[in-house]
C-alpha cells in the first residue's frame, strides 16, 4: 500500500469496490460478526523473522562499521531496525520502519553540539584549568544539570522520532508529548526515589508509563493508560523483602508482573492489551540465552534478539473490538536529534 503524506486525511484500509459481477472480497472488519464474538477477541503480534538472517545482516553491518570507522553505525542500526519490524506483524500485515541512516548520523551530530560539546568544555574547567574552586563547583553542578536535562529530553526525542517512523497498513504512528511536560515527572521522580531509598520508584515508572502511553497514537487514534503506582508498588516492597532470602532471583518475577502491569492497563480505543508472561518462563528466557551467548562467544545474539522478540508477542495480545474503518492518517514531523541523545545517554527502547 502506498504511504499516506503528511498532513493528508486517508481513510484506513479501504479496498477498491469490484465490480458487480466479480466475488466480493471478505471487509477488512466482518460485519456478520455478532457483537459478543467481536468483543471478546483477541488481536495478536507475530514474528517471522529468524536468527540466520539477522546473523547475515549483522556480519555485514560489523563489516561496514569497522571500514568506515564508525560512520556506518547509523545506517547499521536502520538495517536491523527495518528488518525486525518488516518481519513483525499483525492481523496478518507487516509493520514497516520508514528511518534512514542519514537521518540518525545528522541527530548524532546535533546531539553531540548540542549535549557532549558542553559537557567537555564544563569537564575541563572542572579538572583541568586552575581556576577559582567555586568556578569548579559551578561547571560541576551545571554538568549535573545537563545530564538531568538531557536524559527526559532524549527518551521523548527518541520516542517520538521511532514512532513518527513505524507504520502499519500505510498509517503512522506518532508521539505528540512535549520534553517540558516530562521533565518535572523526571525529576521528581529522580529525586523522590533518592529520598525514600527507592521506594518512589514505582510511582514514577507508572506515571512514565502514562505519560509515554497516553501521548502515542496510531493515526488519530490515542493509547490510553490507566494504571495507578499503588498496584506495582505492592510487589516491589515484596521484591525488596524477599531479595535476600531468594538471592535475588525474585526481581525476574517483578519484572514479569512490571510487564503485566503495564501492558495491562494499556488500552487503544475499545480494546485493551493483555500479558500473561509469568515469572517462571521469563527466567527460563534468561538462563537459556545467556547459556547461548557464554557457549558462543556472543556470536548467538541475533538468535537472542528474535528470541526476545517471539517471547514478547507470544504472551501478548490486544483483546476486543478494532474499529480501524475510522482511523485515519495524522502523520507528525519529529528530527533524530533526541535519538542521537538517547543513543549518548542509552535512555531508548525498541526492537532494533
Amino acid at each position: 500500500m502506498e504511504e499516506s503524506s503528511p498532513g493528508s486525511s486517508t481513510s484506513l484500509l479501504r479496498k477498491p469496490a469490484l465490480p458487480p459481477s466479480g466475488p466480493v472480497p471478505p471487509p477488512w472488519v466482518p460485519t456478520d460478526v455478532p457483537p459478543e464474538a467481536e468483543s471478546s477477541a483477541k488481536h495478536r503480534l507475530t514474528f517471522h523473522g529468524s536468527g540466520g538472517t539477522l546473523l547475515g545482516i549483522h556480519i555485514v553491518n560489523v563489516l561496514f562499521t569497522l571500514l568506515t570507522i564508525g560512520v556506518y553505525y547509523c545506517w547499521a542500526k536502520t538495517r536491523v531496525r527495518r528488518y525486525l519490524f518488516s518481519e513483525s506483524a499483525f492481523e496478518g500485515d507487516r509493520f514497516a520502519y520508514h528511518g534512514t541512516g542519514k537521518e540518525l548520523l545528522l541527530g548524532f551530530l546535533k546531539a553531540f553540539v548540542v549535549f557532549l560539546v558542553p559537557v567537555i568544555v564544563l569537564s575541563i574547567v572542572r579538572d583541568q584549568l586552575d581556576v577559582d574552586p567555586r568556578i569548579k563547583t559551578t561547571a560541576a553542578f551545571l554538568i549535573s544539570v545537563l545530564f538531568l536535562i538531557f536524559i527526559p529530553v532524549a527518551m521523548v526525542g527518541s520516542r517520538r522520532y521511532r514512532l513518527t517512523r513505524t507504520s502499519w497498513r500505510g498509517i503512522r504512528f506518532s508521539f505528540r508529548g512535549r520534553a517540558w511536560t516530562f521533565i518535572p515527572i523526571f525529576l521528581k521522580g529522580y529525586f523522590l526515589s533518592g529520598l525514600t531509598f527507592g521506594l518512589y520508584y514505582p510511582f514514577y515508572l507508572t506515571r512514565r508509563q502514562a505519560f509515554m502511553m497516553s501521548n502515542s497514537y496510531f493515526g488519530n487514534e490515542r493509547f490510553g493508560f490507566d494504571g495507578r503506582g499503588w498496584e506495582l508498588f505492592r510487589s516491589f516492597v515484596l521484591s525488596i523483602l524477599l531479595t535476600l532470602p531468594t538471592l535475588g532471583i525474585c526481581w525476574i518475577w517483578y519484572l514479569a508482573r512490571k510487564r503485566r502491569f503495564f501492558w495491562d492497563h494499556t488500552y487503544f480505543g475499545a480494546a485493551r492489551f493483555r500479558s500473561t508472561v509469568a515469572g517462571g518462563a521469563l527466567l527460563g528466557l534468561y538462563l537459556v540465552n545467556a547459556l547461548l551467548l557464554v557457549l558462543t562467544l556472543g556470536l548467538a545474539w541475533p538468535w537472542v534478539r528474535v528470541r526476545n522478540i517471539r517471547f514478547a508477542f507470544r504472551y501478548l495480545s490486544l483483546d476486543g473490538p478494532l474499529d480501524l474503518e475510522r482511523i485515519q492518517q495524522q502523520a507528525q514531523f519529529a528530527s533524530a536529534t533526541g535519538e542521537g541523545l538517547a543513543g549518548f545517554l542509552d535512555t531508548g527502547f525498541d526492537l532494533g
